[in-house]
């Protein structure tokens, strides 16, 4: 055993419920996620009331530009398998995202497109690759690994909530108003990106210290100092890219193309490795591919909070009982439950499969859709408690909190299951497969979005019927996923093997 293996090997032999190098990770992630909810919670509101957008065409260019988002994670995980290393593809996302804030920050609506195509192409590089990290704390057959990802989901969304207060908050004048003025309010928002990103680098850059082999390059390039270029040609075709995402993104249509594009060459690609692998690893590789799918329809539907629900928030409900702006509910709700509960559902997976009663993972993610369609039937319900087309704040809460327990038990279970289905050579590129099934979601939410905006000529009282009968139909469409996911999860099951 080399001394990289010694040190993997104490690292996962850890006792109590998680390995100590799961809180730095924990703290880099948090305040990387406070960059990337706060942004989803503002992007349609600001394109609407700031840059004057159609409502429907705002709905699909946040669904483009979240799909970038998470279509680049499938590159950035590629690259980091063969070539960074998830260390340096953290890095290089975390400047990247730095870069793109500033120059949002300087005029955000004269470079809108510009420093989202930085920040798009900063969290592919960044963001599938520390879950990947999360996952190599763990031996194959630890069962304290979905914990672990639950806890640092908690993580994730202690970021997002405060991202999502401060952002939209500042944005609003509803925070800071007498320090920030008026006119740069959204400049100071987006500024707040630069800030996070640096404080999450720092982090890092002290967590990096205690992972031993974890993350590192696969290139030897100290006998193979030729290859050492490798790198410097991923930095370069990164910057390749930005002109080329800006298009992208500032076109709608071009997006469509890529979509129709990239799934198709993923399962490619996917088929490609396949053939260099054993029947057994295959076998777990197509179950992998059927929680991808379904979670791409997951976030369809939960995607709607960065889009029409972003909107219905801002026009449709009261400040409920806490008599907090309705935006910052929508954008921050969600984690604060997530937060509370993340961890004691993490505890309970323990507890239970101590006592041998724990669902198994096909299970959970049957769950999580039929709790996502309670939610949105909340969400649908509450037009009854509406008076000249505004609602209930409080029941719009009540929503999220039926929400985020979806979230919690389908969510984290997905980022595990990543970890343990995927051969060790391809967990970077299993972890962008899941992020690129989240690329297809957000695409699909902008669509579902656009499809319930109402007209901008509708009395209240319309509009909000229109909406409520949109979030019915989602709501159906969760509940029979989830249906079917429970059906076929012995048939699932046996093809994961030994994973449980």
């Amino acid at each position: 055993m080399n001394d990289n293996d010694k040190q993997l090997e104490a690292i996962r032999n850890f006792s109590g419920a998680y390995p100590k190098q799961i809180w730095s990770l924990f703290f880099s992630e948090m305040w990387e996620r406070f960059c990337f909810y706060g942004m989803r919670g503002m992007l349609t509101f600001f394109m609407v009331y700031q840059m004057s957008m159609d409502k429907e065409v705002a709905n699909l260019q946040y669904g483009a530009t979240q799909a970038w988002v998470y279509a680049f994670t499938l590159i950035g995980g590629l690259f980091a398998d063969k070539i960074l290393g998830f260390k340096k593809s953290l890095f290089w996302g975390g400047i990247l995202m730095i870069v793109g804030s500033i120059i949002l920050t300087f005029d955000p609506k004269a470079f809108f497109f510009q420093g989202i195509a930085f920040l798009i192409v900063g969290t592919g590089f960044f963001k599938p690759n520390i879950s990947s990290m999360v996952g190599q704390l763990y031996r194959s057959d630890d069962n304290r690994r979905d914990a672990g990802f639950s806890l640092f989901y908690s993580g994730i969304n202690i970021g997002a909530f405060f991202g999502g207060i401060l952002m939209i908050g500042v944005g609003k004048g509803e925070i800071l108003s007498s320090l920030i003025p008026e006119h740069l309010r959204w400049n100071v928002a987006f500024g707040l990106v630069a800030i996070a990103m640096f404080i999450s680098l720092v982090v890092f850059s002290f967590a990096r210290r205690t992972l031993g082999s974890i993350g590192n390059t696969p290139i030897n390039e100290d006998s193979e100092p030729e290859k050492k270029w490798y790198s410097y040609a991923v930095y370069i075709g990164a910057l390749a890219c930005i002109p080329v995402i800006i298009k992208m993104v500032s076109n709608t249509q071009y997006t469509d193309w890529f979509m129709y594009f990239i799934g198709p060459f993923s399962l490619l690609y996917l088929g490609y490795e396949m053939t260099k692998l054993q029947k057994a690893e295959n076998l777990k590789l197509l179950a992998a591919l059927v929680f991808i799918v379904f979670s791409s329809f997951f976030w369809a539907i939960f995607e709607q909070a960065g889009g029409s629900l972003s909107l219905y928030a801002a026009e449709h409900l009261d400040r409920g009982s806490l008599n907090v702006d309705p935006n910052i509910v929508n954008n921050s709700a969600n984690s604060m439950f997530v937060i509370a509960l993340a961890p004691l559902v993490g505890l309970l997976w323990i507890w239970m499969h101590k006592r041998k009663i724990e669902p198994n993972s096909v299970v959970k993610f049957g769950l999580g859709f039929l709790l996502l369609g309670i939610a949105f039937y909340i969400f649908a319900v509450n037009r009854m408690f509406a008076s000249s087309g505004i609602a209930s704040g409080d029941i719009f809460m009540l929503g999220y909190l039926v929400v985020t327990l979806g979230e919690i038990v389908l969510s984290p279970i997905g980022l595990s299951l990543m970890t343990k289905l995927a051969t060790t050579r391809l967990k970077g590129f299993m972890m962008g497969m899941w992020f690129l099934a989240s690329a297809y979601g957000q695409y699909i939410a902008g669509l579902f979005g656009a499809g319930i905006s109402p007209d901008d000529n509708a009395s209240p009282i319309q509009k909000l019927e229109i909406y409520s009968a949109g979030y019915q139909q989602f709501a159906l469409y969760a509940v029979i996923a989830g249906i079917l996911i429970i059906a076929i999860s012995p048939w699932v099951k046996k093809l994961m093997g030994e994973v449980k």
